[in-house]
């Protein structure tokens, strides 16, 4: 096997490999070799079988196999010898298109190299941690709203009429062409006006009555509408309104913080601050751990892989295209060009990745599989009642399992990190915290 080196251009790198013919050959007698004590022919006994023969009717078969073992070990030997370690998935090629069966194997290997990522001195990083004190005016805010997501409704004065985000009760009878349809019906039914919970057009019909009326509501289904019966047809429901209720905040005791799994009110009250305090700190993070990635971007300095620039730029830039046409849902759209601006976050965003990836490798920080079944499980609870289709999906997808890994790993490494650096606390208020995660929104 013959490896000569055709290009070293910064982290380009290209290789020719000539597998001679007699290699080849000798390979394929080693694979059949291996194959003789089971190979049984009609008449020859298991495992007697001639070499000759067997290289006569399954030679040819063998041949592909063999040269792609013998050309994946001369990679393997080369990546060793080196210590180069790819950027991406190297690009091999066979490059003598007329070969027979007797020439030798010529073969291009072309890749780009991860780089060499410098030692850095973390003591010499300088951070500041957000502190925002929880105070009472905080938790009966959430209070508040905890009571006005947990709204009862009361009677209206006797004549009063529906406002848009009352709830109405009524009977309806619902007709198409004439004729009531399955499902149509119903009586008592609260229905709060504004909610979108019936068809469009429905709820705002009975904005203005009065308990004791009779109301007409003309709709129309959507064309896509579940039940291909009523898709697209014009529909009468006939409605009597029985009751008229005011919505009300739930009152703020005892029983409201049962409700939310407390066992009082003071109970209630600890929880809350207790979420405050994550919120807060998690907020704090957020921005401390931007001002670390600052802070790394200008520690640093190394060549980077092209090609990795080249395709995260143009995942920025094919990204903040949809973000200005949100109207485009599909990827039908004019061939999105890349600025320097886009090269620019790219080139920080791979040397950032590469770094953190180098120190978790060299300090052999791992993600657990408990980490892993944590964050598979906070997952799941965008798909409820689907759980299980989630987790089986999962399991089958290794491109979603290291979706799911990168960004714990990243915060290990940066946890890492930060227990290194120089990190002093300031005194903040929660609207000045809030306004630097706005800040960081803004800028992402």
């Amino acid at each position: 096997m013959q490896v000569t080196e055709t290009l070293n251009e910064g982290l380009k790198r290209g290789y020719s490999i000539t597998l001679s013919a007699a290699e080849l050959e000798d390979k394929v007698t080693e694979k059949l070799k291996e194959a003789q004590p089971n190979v049984e022919i009609k008449g020859f006994r298991k495992g007697k079988v001639p070499m000759a023969l067997l290289k006569k009717q399954f030679g040819k078969s063998v041949l592909g196999e063999a040269m792609q073992e013998s050309i994946d070990g001369a990679m393997s030997d080369h990546f060793e010898a080196t210590g180069d370690k790819p950027a991406m998935q190297p690009d091999v090629k066979m490059t003598n298109d007329e070969w027979k069966e007797g020439d030798d194997v010529e073969v291009s290997l072309n890749y780009e190299a991860l780089p060499i990522v410098p030692e850095a001195d973390f003591s010499a990083v300088k951070l500041e941690k957000l502190v925002a004190k929880i105070d009472d005016k905080d938790v009966d805010d959430a209070l508040s709203n905890l009571a006005e997501s947990a709204q009862n409704f009361e009677d209206r004065k006797k004549g009063s009429k529906a406002k848009d985000g009352d709830q109405v009760v009524i009977n309806f009878l619902g007709k198409v062409d004439g004729e009531a349809f399955e499902g149509g019906a119903g009586e008592d039914y609260p229905l709060v006006l504004g909610s979108n919970s019936f068809i469009p057009g429905f709820e705002e019909q009975l904005v203005g009555a009065k308990v004791g009326d009779d109301v007409e509501v003309k709709v129309k289904f959507p064309e896509e509408y579940n039940a291909e019966h009523l898709a697209g047809k014009d529909a009468v429901f006939e409605c009597k309104v029985n009751e008229v209720k005011a919505p009300a905040a739930a009152e703020i005791n005892d029983e409201l913080a049962v409700k939310f799994g407390a066992d009082d009110l003071a109970d209630l009250k600890t929880k809350i601050t207790e979420r405050l305090q994550d919120e807060y700190t998690g907020a704090a993070r957020m921005v401390m751990k931007r001002q670390l990635m600052d802070e790394l971007a200008k520690l640093v300095s190394f060549d980077l892989p092209p090609t990795l620039v080249e395709n995260e730029a143009n995942s920025i830039a094919h990204s903040l295209w949809h973000e200005d046409n949100p109207e485009v849902e599909g990827h039908d759209h004019p061939e999105i060009e890349t600025t320097a601006e886009h090269t620019g976050l790219a080139e920080r965003r791979v040397r950032l990745g590469l770094l953190l990836a180098e120190i978790g490798s060299k300090q052999e920080i791992t993600v657990t599989d408990a980490e892993m079944q944590q964050a598979a499980m906070q997952q799941a609870q965008q798909y409820p009642g689907q759980e299980r289709q989630f987790f089986e999906f999962l399991q089958q997808n290794e491109q979603m399992q290291q979706q799911m890994r990168a960004p714990i790993f990243e915060d290990k490494v940066v946890d890492y990190i930060i227990e290194l650096a120089e990190v002093k606390e300031k005194k903040t208020t929660k609207e000045n915290l809030q306004k630097a995660v706005e800040d960081l929104e803004n800028d992402a």
